[in-house]
């Protein structure tokens, strides 16, 4: 497998559908369309063609096809495409059509993408945003997905490179024309006072919720002892029977999550083993242990048990529930009263989450970073920070180089194959 193979892959849904699209990209990609349309059409102009098997000459499908020559294309390099009628069979047979060509293969996961990637059509941050983009499910992750796919992260880290080879600039002239002895005052302090903004636009972007909390949703932890009705509860909340309701106490023994967005939030809701003190068998007591992890990684803790026993976090809610049952016992400090089985206070509950969730994600409509770019964000913004009390020209100098080499880390200009691997795999084979 080369960067110079020839590779076809399904780009659209999986059959069958009203359209099946078949991309093919590479050296060989004229070719191919070629074999199989009888003609190659117009660059950019959707051409009907019978679709015909160069072997057996039979007729495939009638289908549009288009031809887009390098480097003026998706992947930067020869790319065709087939949008064809989108039932299994026709599909199966094209594909085998195309694998039966020297030279061509089938893609590799994300590999369309990370020819893009390598032929400068994309940079990391805005593929590490069309990954999330792949796999939005709420409305929230499809905005924040779509302004990094489209480069708004991207834009903001060329605008400090550029700022920053200035300043680099201006450093190299006082190295090669200035007396290293005779260091000037106001060149020092013009270069500190322009090193601070960056500094603070940085750590702006560094204190705002990872992207990996809209990705992964936010994490609500049901807890309370034995028969507390958190099970019944957790079904309530994501309209389904995720978990298993009974009067047997402990019949939650391990840890249930079940993602599903609610009001365009995502959220990851969780459910936990009974947690009680005494009496707990060896396995519901690993169950016990993993519920009290649960609670240590909750971004929002539903305390279902007697009021003050739940963890001491500032992020749990005090639960009133089970209020339609003759035993119920009102909580005097409950932020909510409800029952899960007639819907008492469960549209309450349900907006206050979503409430509550808004202010723990990234604003959608601003730049927001995962994890990876953070690491290499905070390098750049230390380097710039050590400046600040920084009067030898070298030691300057080497500050802004280094915080130019973290920042193109993340748009992938200084990258390893590994990362690259680990990114590109997570894509769908056709994209």
């Amino acid at each position: 497998m080369t960067a110079d193979d020839t590779i076809f892959a399904l780009s659209s849904g999986q059959p069958p559908a009203a359209i099946g699209i078949l991309r093919i990209s590479g050296p060989g990609a004229g070719q191919a369309l070629e074999s199989l349309a009888g003609n190659l059409p117009e660059p950019r102009v959707a051409s009907l063609s019978n679709i015909t098997d160069p072997v057996s000459k039979s007729l495939l499908d009638s289908a549009l096809s288009f031809w887009f020559p390098g480097p003026n294309s998706a992947t930067g390099e020869d790319l065709a495409e087939i949008h064809c009628h989108g039932g299994r069979a026709v599909i199966r047979a094209i594909e085998q059509a195309l694998e039966q060509m020297d030279g061509l293969r089938r893609a590799e996961p994300g590999e369309f993408t990370r020819r893009a990637f390598t032929s400068g059509k994309m940079d990391l941050a805005e593929a590490e945003g069309l990954s999330d983009l792949l796999f939005a499910e709420t409305e929230l992750q499809r905005k924040a997905a779509v302004r990094n796919a489209g480069g708004a992260l991207s834009r903001k880290v060329d605008d400090w490179q550029q700022r920053i080879l200035q300043l680099s600039a201006q450093v190299e002239a006082e190295l090669d024309f200035s007396d290293e002895d005779d260091v000037a005052p106001s060149q020092v302090a013009a270069i500190r006072q322009a090193v601070r903004p960056l500094v603070d636009e940085m750590q702006t972007l560094l204190q705002r919720p990872r992207a990996e909390k809209l990705r992964d949703g936010i994490r609500v932890v049901l807890g309370g002892p034995p028969n507390s009705g958190k099970s019944t509860l957790l079904n309530a909340l994501v309209d389904r029977e995720a978990a298993i309701v009974s009067d047997i106490a402990g019949t939650t023994r391990d840890v249930i999550e079940v993602p599903i967005g609610l009001g365009g939030v995502p959220f990851l809701f969780i459910d936990t083993a009974g947690v009680r003190e005494s009496g707990a068998e060896t396995i519901e007591q690993i169950g016990i242990d993993r519920a009290r992890q649960q609670f240590a990684e909750a971004d929002i803790i539903l305390w279902l048990g007697e009021e003050g026993q739940g963890p001491d976090r500032d992020n749990l809610i005090e639960i009133s529930s089970r209020s339609d049952h003759p035993d119920h016992k009102p909580k005097a400090g409950a932020a909510f009263t409800l029952s899960p089985v007639n819907g008492q206070g469960m549209d309450r509950l349900v907006d206050h989450l979503v409430q509550r969730a808004r202010h723990i994600l990234p604003d959608a409509d601003q730049v927001s970073i995962n994890a990876r770019q953070a690491d290499r964000l905070h390098l750049a913004c230390d380097s710039l920070a050590a400046m600040i009390d920084e009067d030898d020209y070298l030691i300057l100098a080497e500050q802004l180089r280094m915080a130019r080499k973290s920042l193109d880390e993340i748009t992938g200009k200084a990258s390893t194959e590994d990362m690259l691997d680990g990114l590109f795999g997570k894509f769908c084979i056709g994209k």
